[in-house]
């Protein structure tokens, strides 16, 4: 009689809303047997049973040992992380006015920063007393502030930050990521390694 091979994945950073999670909520598994395969789909976490909602770092011996208890012959390949995060949300999602308020907030947020970044580059840099310079060296006039160097300017930084950014109203104008959805993933990579490195510590007496 061949001997049956689970094969399981885990991501690095899973999300659940139980309070007890069982290994299907959180892996993907493939069995030579479906009926091995459904049996540890409901098998319980129960290093994953947390009263509130927060970040649990895990390892993969841990899910290992779970199902050695129950299937002690069964040969089992990691496809996944070695160690990853459960992250337990709350099940209530926000209404949409506390989206749409979180949103505003942070667009108005985001806007005056930027605002104030590119006036303050402007003040530092003296744009324009430069401007004016420029445009009675090739005009002969003196600038009353408002000339074509001032509107191109203006309209060229906010182009400028659009095609940076590659994103305008919910459409990206290439396939590439945006420097933000860059910028977050590698944030979140950070703060995963960080909780699973402090998780590893605390289980063998470290410091985290």
């Amino acid at each position: 009689m061949s001997q049956e091979t689970l094969y399981i994945k885990i991501d690095k950073n899973v999300q659940v809303q139980n309070e007890k999670v069982c290994l299907g909520e959180i892996a993907r598994l493939l069995c030579t047997s479906r009926d091995i395969e459904n049996r540890v789909k409901v098998l319980r976490v129960k290093e994953a049973e947390w009263e509130k909602p927060g970040r649990h770092a895990m390892s993969i011996m841990e899910i290992v040992a779970l199902i050695r208890e129950e299937f002690p012959s069964l040969e089992i390949n990691n496809l996944g992380e070695s160690d990853f995060i459960i992250t337990r949300v709350k099940g209530k999602e926000p209404g949409k006015w506390a989206v749409w308020l979180k949103t505003a907030f942070v667009c108005v947020l985001a806007f005056a920063g930027a605002a104030f970044s590119i006036m303050t580059f402007n003040n530092d840099v003296d744009i324009p007393k430069l401007f004016a310079q420029l445009f009675s060296q090739f005009t002969g006039e003196s600038s009353d502030g408002f000339t074509i160097l001032e509107l191109s300017y203006s309209v060229g930084v906010g182009l400028g930050i659009l095609i940076f950014f590659n994103h305008f109203a919910g459409r990206k104008f290439t396939a590439d990521p945006t420097p933000l959805e860059v910028e977050m993933r590698l944030y979140e990579d950070d703060v995963d390694k960080t909780l699973i490195e402090a998780g590893s510590r605390k289980k063998t007496g470290g410091k985290p």
